[in-house]
């Protein structure tokens, strides 16, 4: 049995039909009844817990071979992270006391980063996990490739794709839902000892030029990136409804400046190519 956390989104999603193709049983750790109905139709037990629960994660964890951890995104943190930290807290206190043989946590590209931006929240995770007793492995992917969903309104109606990450022309490493899924469900199936990272991106790294292309070939239109300039951010995110996005900033800088990085010389390739992606999110 494999407990998943986040199994209602994709990268969660993804690992549980991974594993449920292969014939193995899957524990759907999820918010709310609801959520659960359509995994428990597919076969899954069912565990009701929040995040923030430990006492109901310790539940959900309990009796399994593996645990997978995808903690939620907050694209908007209270200053330190508490939130954050509320999750973190549960998680940790909820694995040492169910202690599954083995644990997956999904982290991200730059985790090692020092510098303080939107993604110390999956650097504040793996410092805390880390101490525990059992093998962990941190699966830090790249930039996803359907964040471009946001974009895909603007380009279809406009032709423009307005791009945070700059420059226009520079490669960068991402990678599709579905490959995260995939490997972080390989990953539950292997035995290690220890702690260990494993980075994740596509086949091939992208640049914001070549992503308006492939959206001018689903769009059937002519599509240009465009780069919104720095000094206009703040302002952007502010109208949009956040209230402090200094770190979101200041992750896009890192991607841009290169200090969020990977740490290793050799990610795992994943098999999902930007134009699949592009394909399904305009269709």
């Amino acid at each position: 049995m494999y407990a998943i956390t986040g199994i209602s989104g994709k990268v969660g999603g993804a690992a549980a039909r991974s594993l449920l193709s292969a014939d193995h049983r899957v524990r759907a750790v999820v918010r709310d009844v609801a959520k659960g109905k359509p995994w428990s139709e597919l076969g899954c037990e069912v565990a009701l817990a929040e995040m923030e629960d430990a006492e109901a994660l310790t539940r959900a964890f309990t009796g399994v071979a593996a645990v997978f951890i995808l903690p939620p995104s907050n694209f908007d943190p209270e200053p330190g992270f508490s939130e954050a930290r509320a999750v973190i807290s549960a998680v940790r206190q909820a694995l040492d006391a169910a202690r599954p043989s083995k644990v997956v946590c999904l982290s991200t590209i730059g985790a090692q980063a020092t510098q303080q931006n939107l993604l110390t929240q999956r650097t504040l995770m793996e410092e805390a996990l880390s101490a525990l007793p059992m093998p962990i492995t941190f699966l830090r992917p790249a930039w996803f490739m359907e964040n471009l969903s946001w974009q895909i309104a603007r380009a279809r109606e406009e032709g423009i794709l307005a791009s945070f990450l700059q420059p226009l022309d520079k490669a960068m490493p991402m990678v599709a839902t579905a490959d995260v899924g995939r490997v972080a469900a390989e990953l539950l199936l292997q035995e290690w000892a220890g702690k260990r990272v494993v980075e994740l991106e596509g086949p091939e790294r992208v640049s914001q030029q070549r992503i308006a292309a492939e959206l001018a070939k689903a769009l059937h239109r002519p599509v240009r990136a465009e780069a919104v300039p720095r000094e206009s951010w703040e302002a952007i995110f502010r109208a949009e409804g956040m209230r402090d996005p200094i770190p979101r900033i200041r992750m896009l800088d890192g991607f841009n400046q290169g200090w969020i990085k990977f740490e290793g010389a050799a990610p795992v390739k994943g098999t999902v190519h930007l134009a699949e992606v592009v394909r399904k999110l305009v269709g």
